[in-house]
């Protein structure tokens, strides 16, 4: 999977970086058809914000968090991709289960 981190108005680390990458494997083993996920952190005042997109067949999926801390920001964001995903496979799976039973009463 392509994996792009940039920084608005904030330096990436490779502390940051080494922690996006680590949270990374929990979204591929949700699913192995993850094409690539661009992160963008910044920072507004106060609030460290990260904000994701990742790209699978099918879908685009997009997630914001704010928060005090990059770090925990960053946890967020991963959480709700990876609840996205979820919803996303399941919709995907039933699809398709759907579509064989049809098959099947037609055959």
């Amino acid at each position: 999977m392509q994996f792009q981190l940039t920084g608005q108005q904030i330096e990436v680390t490779p502390a940051l970086r080494a922690h996006a990458e680590s949270r990374l494997d929990r979204l591929t083993r949700l699913d192995e058809k993850c094409l690539g996920l661009t992160m963008v952190l910044s920072l507004d005042k106060l609030q460290h914000c990260a904000d994701a997109t990742l790209s699978t067949t099918g879908a685009a999926l997009h997630a914001a968090a704010c928060g005090a801390d990059m770090y925990a920001s960053i946890d967020m964001v991963f959480d709700k991709l990876a609840a996205q995903l979820r919803r996303h496979r399941d919709k995907v799976t039933d699809k398709h289960q759907q579509e064989a039973r049809d098959a099947r009463q037609i055959g």
